[in-house]
């Protein structure tokens, strides 16, 4: 499946380079942390210059921002069939929470970059934040009520923000989202 870059739309040709450059960048991560990472070393590992890394990236910030945003963009919606409202939104805190918990480097990163100040990092974070709060209102039913919403939107940013520094593993954070979000609901 080929993503639109966040910056403009792409070629079949360019589209497979963003890829290359996406998926470079999951394997710096995995040989190092984000401190160590930088668009030079991902377009390496690509096979592209630095410039034409530039060309689709404005900063590391932004490309790991973008891994993250493709990773939760292809994730599966959790089946709900059969959940009552609390074990559907349960699921989908699970499964976003989940997403990064096989790979401590790249977790980590997103973090750093999604509290990033780059333009291209902000429009990637509303774009996540939507999908986000979509799986969420989706979860609650019609009609949602937007307190309840908004506290469940706070609660993982809140989670999400706390495995990415390091205070417990995403692992940790699944079960405690979980415990979370059934007091809020029940």
């Amino acid at each position: 499946m080929s993503f639109e870059s966040t910056r403009r739309r792409l070629t079949p040709k360019q589209a497979d380079t963003v890829d290359r450059l996406c998926e470079s960048a999951v394997q710096v991560l995995r040989e190092g942390d984000f401190a160590g990472l930088t668009v030079r070393a991902v377009a390496s590992k690509a096979g592209v210059g630095p410039a034409t890394a530039y060309t689709y990236f404005s900063s590391k910030e932004h490309l790991v921002a973008e891994v993250f945003w493709r990773r939760l963009s292809q994730s599966p919606r959790p089946e709900s069939d059969g959940l009552d409202r609390t074990g559907r939104v349960v699921a989908v805190l699970r499964g976003i929470a989940l997403l990064l918990a096989d790979e401590p480097g790249l977790s980590s990163a997103v973090t750093n970059a999604l509290l990033g100040s780059d333009p291209d990092v902000e429009h990637l974070r509303v774009r996540i934040g939507i999908e986000i709060r979509g799986r969420l209102e989706e979860a609650l039913g019609q009609p949602a009520d937007p307190e309840v919403l908004e506290t469940l939107d706070l609660l993982y940013a809140g989670a999400l923000l706390r495995a990415g520094i390091g205070y417990g593993s995403y692992q940790d954070l699944a079960g405690q989202l979980e415990r979370s979000a059934t007091m809020i609901l029940e």
